[in-house]
């Protein structure tokens, strides 16, 4: 089954969605890639739902990448004696440890590490912002505070810190277990978030190795500090709209967006734009104009994937927000002007000799009307620079292993194929032209180009590129 676009898709699984009937839909509707979501459900639903996935994958005979998405720290007030209370704007209200319930003064805010880390004059935002304090003066265990914006504060409401690196690990207990879980179920990737620093990446790859893929969620001002860092140790990026537009102004977060996307596309990592892309289809079926023109946008910036969360998790009609996300990204690669969009945002190749190959080929495939780019590959990273590229013609890749072809769903442009390991040259060039053939992306006497590495068998060494004429064998 080949997609008819180089965009790829994430879709959350959940209540609306967790059957195999429905995950066989979602993928027939255009889904490359699944999400856990380890924020809500069970092991035991996310090893059932796995199962699901990979009997679809299965009968489908495409590879499919499963993303294991962590939930982070939650930090959230406690509890109030009559469970809500409304602040006024201009009054003081004041978050301390004390665990006794709160009033219309004050309440608990269980982390230390929140006070710790605070400033005269730091915000806190309360219930995804509607809520905002100023802290006026503070110590190890209070925070007295000026209500900015007031509004009804409740039990448990979350806890945003801007512009503030706290001094706390992205992973939690909780996520140390659900961790270790979701690579025991071998997922592909393995989202982390609440990332703010290169070193939580270092961190994340400790406990990972090279058994999964990390994928750095930037959903925190400070992580954008240290964005270029973060990226270059991470294997993908995803934008998180959603803490982004709470912990800085909304009008900020396009301009973010296009920035992270640089940077990724720059580096050459997989970059996904995240939150509320179609969330009108939680409950319609149909999409508003402002959502198409959200999708298109990412498409047209260069992004390697766009995700479906509560649409498809647990909206009502999860198999056409996918089916309209398919339609609105075929549409946009339609487009004329996104060809040249995307050449125009097209980085400078770096200074090694895999970049000096699959920059050759984007000017290859300008002079040459390319069938397609064959790219074998071991690890992912011939396919992965040769996507950086944005060639015009699809990129064929080509692994030996099968947990290879399953990461590579989530990479724009790129067809993964499962075949043998190649012994010479020759074998390499008729092994491409078969699958070329076979999987319907050229006819006889077109051209192809094939980049591997010499000597084979040994990782990350895309050394070589060759032209060749799709024939009978």
């Amino acid at each position: 089954m080949r997609r008819r676009r180089d965009a790829k898709i994430i879709a959350t699984l959940g209540p609306s969605s967790n059957s195999l009937e429905k995950i066989g839909e979602l993928f027939d509707a255009g889904i490359d890639v699944f999400r856990l979501n380890f924020s809500h459900g069970s092991h035991e639903d996310h090893a059932r739902t796995h199962g699901f996935i990979r009997q679809v994958e299965q009968e489908r005979k495409r590879p499919i990448g499963i993303l294991a998405d962590l939930q982070g720290p939650k930090l959230r007030v406690g509890q109030f004696k009559n469970k809500s209370e409304e602040l006024e704007t201009s009054q003081h209200f004041t978050l301390d440890m004390n665990d006794i319930p709160g009033d219309n003064t004050r309440v608990c805010l269980p982390h230390p590490e929140i006070f710790a880390a605070l400033e005269v004059g730091s915000q806190l935002l309360v219930n995804d912002g509607k809520i905002r304090l100023r802290v006026l003066e503070f110590d190890k265990e209070h925070a007295k505070t000026e209500v900015m914006v007031g509004g009804t504060i409740s039990n448990n409401k979350g806890v945003n810190v801007p512009d503030v690196v706290l001094p706390i690990s992205p992973l939690t207990e909780k996520d140390r277990i659900d961790l270790e879980f979701a690579l025991s179920l071998e997922v592909d990737w393995v989202a982390m978030s609440f990332v703010q620093r290169a070193e939580d990446i270092t961190e994340m790859r400790e406990l990972v190795g090279q058994r999964a893929a990390i994928m750095a969620k930037l959903e925190k001002p400070t992580a954008i500090k240290h964005l270029n860092d973060i990226v270059q140790l991470s294997d993908s990026v995803m934008v998180a709209r959603g803490d982004l537009g709470v912990e800085m102004p909304q009008e900020k977060v396009p301009v973010i967006q296009r920035q992270i996307v640089r940077a990724a596309r720059r580096e050459g990592k997989p970059v996904v734009i995240a939150t509320q892309m179609l969330e009108s289809m939680i409950a319609s079926p149909v999409p508003t104009r402002a959502e198409s023109s959200d999708v298109a946008t990412a498409i047209y910036d260069g992004s390697d994937a766009v995700m479906l969360s509560a649409e498809t998790a647990a909206g009502l009609h999860p198999i056409e927000a996918a089916t309209a996300m398919n339609r609105i990204i075929i549409e946009v690669e339609r487009d004329v002007y996104y060809r040249k969009s995307i050449d125009a945002s097209l980085p400078a190749p770096g200074d090694t000799v895999a970049d000096a190959i699959s920059s050759s080929l984007h000017h290859i495939s300008n002079v040459l009307p390319l069938a397609a780019t064959f790219t074998y590959t071991e690890s992912g990273f011939s396919s992965f620079r040769a996507a950086r590229e944005r060639p015009e013609a699809p990129v064929i890749g080509c692994t030996p292993y099968q947990k290879t072809a399953r990461k590579l769903a989530l990479v724009w442009g790129v067809h993964a194929v499962l075949s043998a390991e190649m012994s010479s040259v020759d074998e390499m060039v008729e092994n491409a032209i078969n699958i070329t053939l076979q999987e319907g992306f050229g006819e006889l006497g077109e051209i192809i180009a094939i980049t591997a590495g010499m000597p084979f068998g040994r990782t990350g060494t895309t050394n070589m590129l060759r032209l060749t004429r799709l024939k009978e064998l």
